[in-house]
């Protein structure tokens, strides 16, 4: 009987260390962007066992990297059956459903990761890039609120508030959503051509004028950078005819 017993323990321990080494090799074929032979690897390590939720989790990590979003949703959904306790795959779930193009499917998932874990800041701002997918833009604009109260050295939360204010054409208040950010991290070059945005649409131009010329100080070659110098250009030829009309009057 003992030696039945030990025998079984034996068998145990080797069954685990087949599935863990399946899972090493994986995840190392998968740091490196190896996904169709990390896939692989991870599958090997569910044939040994049928109830490990890591294998099933990098399975579906993988699939999501290979852009089949409806497989990675469904391995991922089976790791947080074995695991209902499992952060990471109803994050990636989440991700996949979005990426899926159904933010709604989503949801589900990011408020499970997130009470599991409320402390990541992520979940929340993903749950909220959810409601506003699905057009519930005051839910969206109270997730990022809360989440800039709860995390407030969290730039994304600023980022996605202001621009969906933006979005609503809310831009004396996205600008000063964007005012915040910028104290936060003066370098966050994006949120001076977004207060500059917001002037503009205001109709205070010489403040536009201001902040499109700190962004082009700051990213002199980004991709947005041809839009401000056209702004610029488009705001002194306006500022030139209304002096000129002036002069005329």
């Amino acid at each position: 009987m003992a030696t039945e017993v030990t025998n079984i323990k034996t068998i145990k321990k080797a069954k685990v260390k087949k599935v863990n080494d399946f899972c090493v090799k994986a995840d190392a074929l998968r740091n490196e962007n190896s996904f169709k032979e990390a896939a692989s690897n991870y599958l090997n390590a569910i044939l040994i066992d049928r109830n490990d939720a890591y294998s099933y989790y990098g399975l579906g990590v993988c699939f999501k990297h290979l852009k089949n979003y409806a497989k990675a949703i469904r391995y991922l959904e089976k790791a947080t059956e074995i695991d209902n306790e499992y952060y990471d795959a109803f994050f990636e779930m989440g991700v996949c459903h979005l990426l899926e193009g159904i933010p709604c499917g989503a949801i589900k998932s990011f408020v499970r990761a997130i009470q599991i874990n409320p402390e990541k800041p992520e979940a929340i701002l993903q749950l909220g890039i959810s409601h506003e997918l699905c057009e519930e833009y005051d839910l969206a604009l109270m997730i990022y609120q809360k989440l800039i109260e709860n995390s407030p050295g969290f730039l994304k939360a600023y980022e996605h508030k202001s621009t969906l204010l933006m979005k609503l054409d809310r831009y004396q208040e996205a600008s000063k959503i964007l005012n915040e950010l910028i104290k936060l991290n003066p370098e966050f070059y994006r949120a001076y051509v977004g207060i500059a945005i917001c002037f503009d649409k205001l109709g205070k131009k010489s403040d536009a004028q201001r902040y499109y010329r700190k962004f082009l100080i700051m990213k002199p070659f980004s991709h947005q950078a041809q839009f401000v110098k056209n702004r610029l250009l488009k705001l002194k030829s306006l500022n030139s005819k209304k002096q000129n009309l002036k002069l005329v009057e």
